[in-house]
């Protein structure tokens, strides 16, 4: 399945597990300056991506803190860390309420993660609180609202539109993100509101290409992500929109196919990241 599937989420929220490189991992080091000593918060840490991509550095006497309000990530993430002889320290929490003192870290960054929060104000006024006076702030997220998809069977665009409705009717029945906000070009604004002053604007890319008939997997993960949200979905009316993007989603698998080599998907994103420092 594409990593960043405008067919199976109207968000990115699985990109950081498939798509964070070598080259982010630079920016990271660029923007929060791991250095002997400093502090480094990860709101939103998944299963400890960031913390093992900035533990590879080796920095000695860093402090790496990352927090989740999934108690079982945090788990994983512990373990993994532990298994890599990486040093890090793990909380459950909520991003709406930092479960740390003020102006304790010298650096707090989440990735992904303000896209499921309601209320990103209240997130960014915590990240400013527990950052320290001339901090740096790094906010990472995309733009939700304009993600490009192209097919070369009419099929696709037919199973666009019904994963769209479909996503609408699930996020109408209470589904919390934030899928047509366009989040990642607003943050710097948001930022700026709280006492962050922007100092940086940085876009990331994400493309993801098919050419030619795609391998099993590609449905099968596609379909099953799918079923996945169907079965989820509360209410007639929202189910039957599930039902409607089942049909159009097996429509487009059969196109696709008898397309042959000539079949080509495109999907391109962007990740927006927004380096802002504490006002002092």
């Amino acid at each position: 399945m594409p990593a960043i599937d405008v067919l199976t989420s109207p968000t990115l929220k699985h990109l950081r597990a498939s798509w964070w490189n070598d080259e982010f991992t630079e920016f990271l080091a660029e923007t929060l300056k791991p250095r002997p000593g400093k502090r480094i918060l990860d709101v939103g840490c998944g299963p400890g991506t960031g913390e093992f991509q900035i533990g590879r550095l080796h920095v000695s006497q860093l402090r790496l803190v990352g927090m989740d309000v999934v108690f079982d990530k945090v788990s994983l993430a512990r373990r993994e860390l532990a298994a890599h002889n990486i040093r890090a320290a793990f909380a459950a929490g909520d991003a709406l309420r930092l479960p740390f003192r003020s102006g304790v870290f010298d650096a707090t960054y989440c990735v992904a993660v303000l896209q499921h929060v309601d209320d990103v104000d209240a997130a960014i006024r915590e990240f400013a609180r527990v950052t320290a006076p001339g901090g740096r702030v790094l906010v990472v997220e995309p733009d939700n609202a304009n993600r490009y998809f192209h097919s070369s069977v009419a099929a696709g665009r037919e199973a666009l539109d019904a994963g769209a409705a479909f996503f609408a009717a699930l996020t109408s029945r209470g589904d919390r993100t934030e899928a047509s906000s366009g989040l990642g070009p607003r943050l710097p604004g948001i930022l700026a509101q709280h006492g962050i002053e922007p100092v940086e604007l940085r876009l990331f890319p994400v493309v993801q290409a098919q050419l030619g008939v795609p391998e099993r997997d590609f449905w099968t993960d596609r379909r099953a992500s799918v079923e996945r949200a169907i079965a989820g979905a509360l209410g007639a009316e929202v189910r039957a929109a599930g039902q409607r993007y089942r049909s159009a989603l097996a429509a487009y698998e059969a196109d696709a196919s008898r397309a042959g080599a000539s079949f080509v998907e495109i999907q391109h994103a962007m990740l927006f990241a927004t380096v802002g420092q504490r006002a002092a």
